[in-house]
């Protein structure tokens, strides 16, 4: 039998979430492996071997290893092609791309547990959430923008592609994280109304994967 693919992740991060779904949406099956950030785990040896970075998520697909979240996607979009996770549109195509260029590079990047972490032990609490709050709107004022002509039931039309998989992840994780609201955000908030009622993405939401932790009763 063909081995599963082994996808290495944390319930919590972002990246993890929109690879998650990715796999959903193909109908992938993998084997989940929890790394505990919080833990320092993605800094075990084993792991290291797997990702000298020491970031989740990570993919292993026989003796092929992947371990960055745009690049499992694409990864993952060549090799089981249907649903296609880009469009056929140049523009569109586009605009999928700078979506995903948004979150990964101008957004992701500043709410890092390690650069939050940093920036709480060199200043205060206050100077942290400021930062996060800063970062996270920023970058929802440029999606707004950039997405108000051109979104239909989601971000690029009316088909699930790369963008949303970014979009739905960032979105969640700011409200659970940071308490960050995208109601200020129309194109935004609308998108995501249209994800919650989608199983693919309500099965990939942090709290149903395995490493979360069991909810207070």
């Amino acid at each position: 039998m063909k081995e599963k693919l082994k996808l290495y992740s944390y319930w919590r991060s972002s990246c993890g979430h929109r690879v998650r779904i990715a796999l959903s949406l193909k109908v992938i099956e993998y084997e989940y492996i929890p790394v505990n950030l919080l833990k320092g785990e993605q800094f075990d040896p084993d792991f290291m071997k797997i990702n000298p970075m020491g970031t989740v998520p990570a993919l292993v697909d026989g003796e092929v290893v992947i371990t960055d979240s745009f690049a499992i996607i694409m990864y993952l979009d060549e090799k089981y092609p249907e649903p296609p996770l880009l469009p056929r549109d140049l523009h569109k195509r586009a605009l999928n791309y700078q979506v995903a260029s948004i979150i990964s590079s101008g957004i992701q990047p500043h709410q890092n547990l390690a650069v939050i972490r940093y920036i709480e032990e060199k200043t205060n609490g206050e100077e942290k959430i400021a930062w996060v709050n800063n970062a996270i709107r920023k970058g929802y004022t440029a999606l707004e923008k950039l997405l108000v002509n051109y979104a239909g039931i989601y971000a690029t039309g009316d088909e699930i592609y790369l963008a949303d998989l970014f979009l739905v992840a960032q979105v969640h994780g700011a409200m659970i994280k940071f308490k960050i609201d995208v109601e200020p955000y129309p194109t935004l908030a609308k998108c995501y109304e249209s994800y919650k009622e989608l199983s693919v993405f309500e099965d990939a939401v942090p709290a149903k994967q395995p490493d979360a932790p069991a909810p207070m009763i």
